[in-house]
């Protein structure tokens, strides 16, 4: 993790490439500590950073990875110079700020994004089943793959034998039936 501090009026303070323990970032902010505003940029680990701040009392701001334009816009990219203008956005007001979820929510959050891919990966199974059907000219299965009770058999309807086991294989990875609902709070 690399930290860079800047006061009200632009200058340097301190910027230190620093290992990731909390105590490590608290030691080099410690003298800024009054008036400090941590901000970083919203990628994947910025949860432990955001809890520090909210158990600390240190002001956190979290921005929008993309529409920090002055980030990715440059030619140089590295921790060093993400952390500088990080700081002079922040400084500015100019920061794109994203949703800070609380800590108590993340693990669902978590949960449900991952599920979005795993959901549309199970409709383009069933759409391919469908449309292999059609790929053949087969008469309709006359049942709905989405239906658990109405998947047994469906291979059978494909002569072929490779796309028989390719429709087996789709089946069995339909019949899992979204495990990760099952996990999520209604």
């Amino acid at each position: 993790m690399y930290v860079g501090i800047l006061d009200q009026q632009g200058t340097k303070l301190g910027h230190k490439n620093l290992p990731p323990p909390p105590e490590a970032f608290l030691r080099v902010i410690a003298p800024y500590r009054e008036d400090v505003v941590v901000g970083v940029e919203g990628m994947f680990t910025w949860y432990w950073l955001a809890d520090l701040g909210a158990k600390a009392e240190i002001a956190f701001v979290l921005g929008h990875a993309r529409s920090m334009k002055a980030i990715h816009g440059g030619k140089a990219k590295n921790d060093k110079l993400d952390a500088q203008k990080i700081a002079v956005l922040l400084r500015g007001g100019m920061i794109p700020h994203a949703y800070v979820s609380p800590a108590e929510r993340r693990a669902t959050r978590a949960l449900l994004r991952r599920r979005c891919p795993l959901a549309r990966q199970r409709a383009e199974l069933l759409a391919h089943s469908h449309n292999t059907k059609s790929q053949y000219n087969l008469p309709e299965i006359g049942k709905r793959l989405a239906n658990k009770a109405k998947r047994e058999g469906d291979a059978d309807h494909f002569p072929a034998p490779r796309v028989h086991k390719a429709i087996e294989v789709e089946v069995s990875l339909i019949a899992h039936d979204d495990p990760l609902w099952g996990a999520v709070e209604r």
